[in-house]
C-alpha cells in the first residue's frame, strides 16, 4: 500500500513547534553571546595573558575540542550535581553550549589575533597605551573582522548541535519533534518539517551574523 502523507497532523501541534523554536533561539542567543565572550577572554589569555593562566586555559580548550558535545552536556547536567552544583535543563544546556562555543571560538579568534601586524602593537605602545588597551582598542576589532565568517559558521554549527539538548529534556525544537512523533506516529512528516525549520533557522542566523559583521566591522582594518 502506498504511503499516505499527512502533514496536517504535524501542524496540529503548531504551538508545540513554536515553543520548541523559541527555546532553540534562546539557547543559541545565550550560547553565542556567552561563548564568544568566553572565547575572546581565552584568546587574550593565550596570546597576552599571564603565563600561569595559559596552561589551564589551553587544557580547557583542548578538552572541549576533543570530546563530544553530548558528553559535555551530560557532564554538566548529570556530573556537576555530584559536586553540589544543581542546574535545571535550560541552565545546563546554556552552560554547555557556552563552554563548547567558547573553546572553539578561542582558537578562531586567536588566529585573527596572531595575524595582527606587529606594527599595530608598536603604534599602540608609542601612544603610551597599556597592553590591555592595545588589545581592546587596536587588536581585537580588526582580529574579529578577519575571522568573522569562520566564527559565524561555528555559531551556526553550535546552534545545530543544540538538538542534543533534548536528551536532558530541554524543550527545544528536537524535543518538540520527538513529542509530536510520539503522539501522531508520523515520523517522516514530523522530521521532514523539523529539518526544514532547522534549515530556515540556519539560513536566518547566518544572514543575521553576516549583517551584524558588516555593521560592526565596516571600518575595521583587515
Amino acid at each position: 500500500m502506498a504511503y499516505q502523507f499527512d502533514f496536517a497532523s504535524v501542524f496540529d501541534y503548531t504551538p508545540v513547534l513554536i515553543k520548541g523554536i523559541g527555546v532553540t533561539v534562546e539557547l543559541i542567543a545565550f550560547g553565542a553571546v556567552a561563548g564568544v565572550a568566553l572565547g575572546i577572554g581565552c584568546a587574550w589569555v593565550r596570546t597576552h595573558g599571564p603565563r600561569w593562566l595559559r596552561a589551564p586555559v589551553a587544557a580547557y580548550v583542548e578538552a572541549v575540542r576533543n570530546t563530544p558535545f553530548l558528553i559535555q552536556l551530560f557532564f554538566v547536567f548529570f556530573g556537576l550535581p555530584s559536586l553540589g552544583i544543581q542546574l535545571g535543563e535550560m541552565q545546563a544546556a546554556c552552560l554547555a553550549m557556552a563552554l563548547n562555543l567558547g573553546a572553539y571560538s578561542a582558537e578562531i579568534i586567536r588566529a585573527g589575533i596572531d595575524a595582527t601586524p606587529k606594527g599595530q602593537y608598536e603604534a599602540g605602545a608609542s601612544l603610551a597605551l597599556t597592553r590591555g588597551q592595545v588589545f581592546r582598542h587596536i587588536v581585537l576589532k580588526p582580529a574579529l573582522a578577519r575571522i568573522w565568517p569562520a566564527l559565524s559558521s561555528q555559531i551556526v554549527i553550535v546552534m545545530l548541535g543544540s538538538a542534543v539538548c533534548s536528551q536532558i529534556a530541554a524543550e527545544d525544537l528536537t524535543f518538540a519533534a520527538n513529542f509530536i512523533q510520539s503522539r501522531n506516529f508520523r515520523a517522516f512528516e514530523v522530521y521532514f518539517v523539523t529539518t526544514g525549520i532547522y534549515l530556515a533557522l540556519s539560513v536566518l542566523l547566518r544572514q543575521l551574523l553576516r549583517m551584524t559583521g558588516k555593521r560592526l566591522f565596516r571600518k575595521a582594518v583587515r
